[in-house]
């Protein structure tokens, strides 16, 4: 939105229904007053979890032979950039493994969102095969995971000029509606809240199933939808058979 980033994960990770785990796909790399960046996983976690090793340690770049680091880049293309370069490799690295000749599915898809220096805030997404594509004003939210459930909240709901905290709110809104309808989706849910040209998160936290707020938002949501059908008149179809 025209006043920051609002991005919004949950943890659930599943190898089928009896193989269910949490784990972290929210990650934050931050330098104050500096850069403030956000990357949200989806797909398979042994490449997204190489991803983020890579990234946080630095990398050899195979074309030029130096040595990457995540922190250093220029601005935020050139650290999608450097996320797309990351994917590449941890791919390679496991063409050929046990997993993948049991046919394991190695797709992964990523959100970096964030800002770099004086720029404004910026956000991408970037694909299994390294290249990304960037959010805008026109189209200014982008979804990885199990999203089919909340992308129709968003897409009534949510716009360029939508204030910092009702986007969070709406966020939550959808990912409620999410984890309602698919089970691959669950608590506890990593929120954070970027302003424009703060270079620090405003906002970073995780909610559990405990959270007042989070269970207020539920109730109040669904109590809306059911006074929203009662308020429509019944259709008059019937009538004309």
């Amino acid at each position: 939105m025209r006043d920051g980033l609002v991005m919004v994960a949950d943890t659930r990770t599943n190898a089928g229904l009896d193989n269910i785990s949490t784990f972290r796909k929210f990650h934050i790399f931050e330098k104050k007053g500096e850069r403030a960046l956000m990357l949200a996983c989806a797909g398979n976690l042994y490449l997204t979890q190489t991803v983020i090793n890579f990234l946080t340690d630095g990398f050899d770049n195979p074309e030029t032979g130096e040595t990457e680091y995540f922190m250093s880049a220029s601005n935020m293309v050139h650290a999608a950039q450097i996320v797309g370069r990351a994917v590449r490799l941890s791919r390679t690295q496991a063409n050929g493994s046990a997993e993948q000749a049991e046919g394991v599915n190695f797709d992964v898809t990523l959100l970096l969102g964030g800002q770099i220096g004086a720029p404004a805030p910026r956000l991408f997404m970037i694909y299994s095969a390294g290249n990304c594509i960037e959010c805008t004003p026109d189209t200014n939210y982008l979804q990885i995971g199990e999203h089919k459930y909340g992308k129709p909240i968003l897409d009534r709901a949510v716009n360029f000029e939508t204030e910092l905290y009702d986007g969070l709110k709406i966020g939550l809104i959808s990912m409620d509606s999410t984890i309602r309808s698919n089970l691959s989706v669950g608590l506890p849910i990593d929120i954070a809240v970027l302003r424009r040209d703060a270079l620090s998160l405003e906002l970073s936290t995780r909610i559990d199933a405990s959270d007042e707020y989070f269970r207020d938002l539920r109730s109040r949501w669904s109590k809306a939808l059911n006074e929203a059908h009662l308020s429509i008149p019944a259709p008059p179809y019937r009538d004309k058979t």
